[in-house]
């Protein structure tokens, strides 16, 4: 039974994460976008869970961090979903490389998933209605964005490893009590 109320306090504190940094991105970092462009917050919180985790959280986390996308941008329903369950699946890959308090690994996975989305966006959105300016959305949009989002993901990626590591505090406290009875 002890194992349900992790399960269910882990997914709670996942949903509420990913609502706060949803909030975050549209509201406060939405008002204030440096070049033109705002941090993607969601691709920094999906990857984070994605490789600490691995890729069934990183799947679930990408998927419901898309599905909220989806159901307020109006746009393709379901492609925030599909892609972001797909960067939050590669970076569990990575699951077994990353140590902790290294920011290197996290910082270079969190920029190519922002590469990642920033492509994929403009093959759905753009290349879709032959607007085929690459190389302008390449240097506007999409390489300002990974910068930002880097920057930004350096105070995410704490907050979410402080986060999990409290978690993990709190069931193995849990598992001791039980295994004391």
């Amino acid at each position: 039974m002890s194992d349900i109320k992790q399960y269910i306090r882990r997914i709670l504190i996942i949903a509420l994460v990913i609502y706060v940094s949803f909030q975050l991105q549209v509201s406060i970092f939405g008002q204030i976008p440096l070049g033109g462009v705002t941090p993607n917050i969601l691709i920094a919180v999906v990857s984070t869970y994605g490789f600490m985790k691995g890729r069934r959280y990183g799947i679930v986390t990408g998927f419901f961090a898309g599905l909220l996308l989806d159901i307020f941008s109006g746009g393709i329903f379901g492609m925030y979903a599909l892609i972001y369950m797909y960067i939050g699946f590669l970076n569990g890959l990575f699951r077994k490389q990353l140590f902790g308090d290294d920011l290197r690994l996290p910082m270079i996975l969190i920029g190519a998933s922002d590469f990642i989305y920033g492509l994929v966006t403009f093959l759905f959105l753009f290349a879709i209605r032959s607007q085929y300016d690459f190389y302008f959305y390449l240097m506007n949009i999409i390489l300002p964005e990974v910068v930002y989002t880097i920057l930004v993901s350096i105070f995410v990626y704490y907050i979410i490893l402080h986060i999990n590591n409290w978690v993990e505090k709190l069931e193995k406290k849990g598992s001791d009590r039980i295994g004391n009875y």
